[in-house]
């Protein structure tokens, strides 16, 4: 087993016990308090946020961790964690959330793992090395953004950094939006074939929505950008991000740029 694949193994075994811990809370009433930023957060997210360090420290002690609750050392090694992206999702009993780990070395997204515990899907990637799904390969779909067939998912909220409502606006007249409630699964769907694109417009510490789904969508055959068009590093704080198939991810740019301007 090379190193790589070594990662993969450490972060599949991970992705086992998170789902363990995302079950084993889910249809409790007491799992969940708000942040400072009035987002939800679910003890499943603390659990498995420290699980992974404990885990980390013990296997590759020269590692650190951005998790999204809790964060341990400084390396260029970085495994990137989103516990529960979904939170609102999950803390309600609806089960559309999923668990998340990245291997980020020098800023690049080298492993990836995405897990749906409620589907018992894992879809995983290693940078150079196709992407799949509980063991399949797959890949993105070649829709064009007027194809009727075409899907696509959004995040929004009003203290978002980014506006893109207006860009939103412009590109449904060609796309049906949806939004799913987890960025991280909609990435899924994208890299599955069953989006065609996804526009994120988060940026303080959240690297930890994108950093696997880069690898993954990537892998499959799409392209995962800022929202400017432009690559980003998935070790510290992003501008956004646009999740496409690739075929209509200019135009999307493009679009995007009439609407913003980059901070």
């Amino acid at each position: 087993m090379n190193e790589y694949e070594n990662y993969l193994q450490f972060a599949k075994e991970i992705t086992k016990e998170a789902g363990q811990i995302m079950k084993k809370y889910f249809s409790r009433k007491d799992i969940s308090s708000y942040k400072g930023d009035k987002t939800i957060v679910t003890l499943a997210d603390k659990e498995i946020n420290s699980y992974l360090i404990k885990k980390v420290k013990e296997t590759f002690p020269t590692h650190s961790v951005d998790g999204e609750e809790e964060q341990f050392g400084e390396s260029k090694y970085v495994w990137v964690c989103d516990p529960v992206d979904g939170t609102a999702m999950y803390a309600r009993n609806i089960p559309v959330a999923v668990f998340s780990l990245a291997l980020v070395i020098d800023g690049i997204s080298i492993i990836g793992v995405i897990y749906d515990p409620f589907t018992d899907n894992l879809y995983s990637a290693i940078k150079g090395q196709g992407a799949y799904q509980n063991g399949e390969k797959m890949s993105v779909n070649d829709y064009e953004l007027e194809d009727m067939k075409s899907v696509s998912h959004f995040d929004m909220w009003p203290e978002a950094e980014y506006n893109i409502f207006p860009a939103l606006q412009e590109l449904g007249k060609k796309t049906y939006f949806i939004g799913l409630g987890s960025i991280i699964r909609a990435c899924t769907c994208v890299a599955s074939g069953e989006f065609i694109l996804a526009i994120f417009p988060g940026t303080t510490h959240k690297n930890c929505d994108i950093a696997a789904a880069k690898v993954i969508v990537e892998e499959a055959g799409g392209k995962v950008t800022n929202l400017f068009g432009e690559e980003q590093r998935y070790d510290k704080s992003i501008k956004g991000a646009v999740i496409s198939n690739g075929k209509v991810h200019n135009e999307v740019i493009n679009t995007i740029k009439k609407y913003l301007e980059e901070k």
